[in-house]
């Protein structure tokens, strides 16, 4: 009892202070106007009852969700994770079989096992694309569409996706790891959330409220930090980085600094993600799913820029685009926490991330890249503001134009304002 008074008093005393009035106490009015921009859906779930808190600036609104149980939560979730985990598995054993095989070997034992390897991961592939296809229509049935059909978004929006509506996903729990903004019957219907709305996702209101406040930056920050490792030793060749890299720097003479073979360290980006307002990776990347603050880009010679390199400081930025895998990818040990590389940097200050839920591939990652760049280049200045709707443009053209399963873009996620 003393302690829980000495608690309250602490947190009386934190509420005196200029800035902290509501401090772990958050008053409404601070939060709703962090759904100015468009609403914002915090989807709450429990064994008693799934909810949408549906947030607008005139208030909140709850929308049930009768058809969304915890159980059924878990048991998609623990399905879906274990697909993706199958791929990585599979993926790794055909990396580890050409190393020991070599490529070119030509004995029948040798092809025999190279051959079993990619059968292998074409199946686990297979099963990933129907396991993915299921739980897309399953979130549209269960948790987005009643809450577009509540919000009026019924058909899709005439134009393009600059004068279509933005709306803003607020997971909690085991809903955090699933990709809500791909939720739908992708057949051709229309049915799906990627023909209703632009899609961003934040971790909290208050994040968000933050992200849109106005950015302390000086004209000096006005570069793009690239950060480009095609074919570091150990690594396995990611050949479309060199396309990626070589267009981007196109975009910004004179306007760019570059890392790359030894340059590109822990220490030395670090060093200069302070120094810049934008900043591009494309490396290699991955999620500890035992350790998630130890997930992170992995940099020159086995050097890793973690989540906790990253947390450890604070930054003006203004736009990351994370062209590497996993690093949005949270983790069912923690799923509220959002420990991930997309959250860390968005956390610490760069106002819109883009990042990817999975392992994805490294010609697909440059030709959304390139669509993002020449989309926010387009008026010929550079435009961070209007990268959800860009890759919103982008993912929409590799779906319909290009007719790629949604494993292949799904991926593909924007954090912030």
């Amino acid at each position: 009892m003393a302690l829980a008074r000495e608690w309250d008093r602490l947190i009386q005393q934190v509420h005196r202070l200029d800035g902290f009035e509501d401090f772990l106490a958050p008053r409404l009015r601070t939060l709703l106007p962090a759904a100015q921009a468009g609403p914002v859906v915090i989807l709450n779930t429990s064994r008693y009852r799934c909810d949408a808190l549906v947030v607008t600036p005139r208030g909140v609104h709850v929308e049930p969700l009768p058809r969304l149980t915890l159980d059924s939560i878990v048991d998609r979730t623990l399905t879906y994770l274990e697909a993706f985990q199958e791929v990585d598995f599979a993926v790794e054993n055909l990396q580890a079989t050409r190393v020991e095989c070599g490529e070119s070997d030509p004995t029948p034992a040798a092809a025999r096992r190279r051959s079993q390897a990619m059968l292998s991961l074409h199946h686990a592939l297979e099963q990933r694309e129907t396991t993915l296809v299921s739980l897309l229509r399953w979130l549209w049935d269960t948790v987005t569409e009643p809450v577009l059909t509540f919000l009026g978004f019924v058909e899709p929006p005439d134009g393009d996706a600059a004068e279509w509506p933005r709306l803003w996903w607020c997971p909690t729990g085991l809903l955090t790891l699933l990709p809500l903004h791909g939720a739908g019957h992708h057949d051709g219907s229309r049915r799906a959330v990627l023909d209703r709305v632009v899609s961003s996702y934040t971790p909290t209101l208050r994040a968000l409220a933050q992200a849109g406040r106005p950015l302390d930056t000086h004209p000096d920050d006005e570069r793009l930090l690239i950060v480009s490792l095609p074919d570091d030793p150990g690594q396995v060749p990611l050949n479309d980085v060199t396309r990626e890299r070589e267009l981007i720097t196109s975009l910004f003479p004179g306007r760019h600094t570059l890392l790359e073979g030894g340059n590109a360290t822990t220490e030395h980006v670090r060093s200069e993600l302070l120094r810049h307002r934008w900043v591009h990776f494309g490396c290699h990347g991955g999620q500890d799913l035992l350790d998630p603050s130890q997930g992170g880009l992995s940099l020159h010679g086995g050097d890793v820029l973690r989540v906790t390199d990253i947390g450890a400081q604070r930054h003006r930025g203004e736009f990351a685009f994370l062209s590497a895998c996993q690093t949005a990818t949270g983790v069912a040990t923690l799923p509220d926490e959002t420990i991930t590389l997309t959250a860390a940097l968005h956390y610490t200050g760069y106002r819109q991330v883009i990042g990817t839920l999975w392992s994805v591939y490294d010609d697909i990652a440059a030709d959304v890249a390139e669509a993002v760049y020449k989309d926010l280049t387009s008026t010929g200045i550079f435009e961070p503001a209007r990268s959800a709707r860009a890759l919103h443009t982008a993912v929409r053209a590799l779906r319909d134009d290009r007719h790629l399963p949604p494993g292949v873009w799904t991926p593909f996620t924007h954090t912030g304002p």
